[in-house]
């Protein structure tokens, strides 16, 4: 996944909980449809997938080779 794909990047890799999950919520909220935001963070977010799902958000997540997780998210169409 590219950086390129994404309107706002959030690098959490090198943040403690709950910091990644405050700083991608604010993303969020800051973006129009359309528009995404991509998440760097060095484990699988399972408690970020439910507040997406229950807040209109789709995304897609992929684990790079350095181990890094890169979880992709933008509103869900209407």
């Amino acid at each position: 996944m590219t950086q390129a794909k994404a309107d706002r990047v959030v690098d959490a890799r090198n943040m403690e909980p709950p910091e990644p999950f405050v700083h991608t919520m604010e993303a969020l909220d800051a973006i129009q449809p359309g528009q995404k935001v991509l998440l760097l963070v060095g484990r699988e977010p399972f408690p970020l997938y439910r507040a997406l799902e229950l807040n209109g958000f789709e995304w897609q997540a992929e684990h790079a080779p350095d181990g890094t997780v890169e979880v992709l998210m933008w509103h869900k169409p209407k």
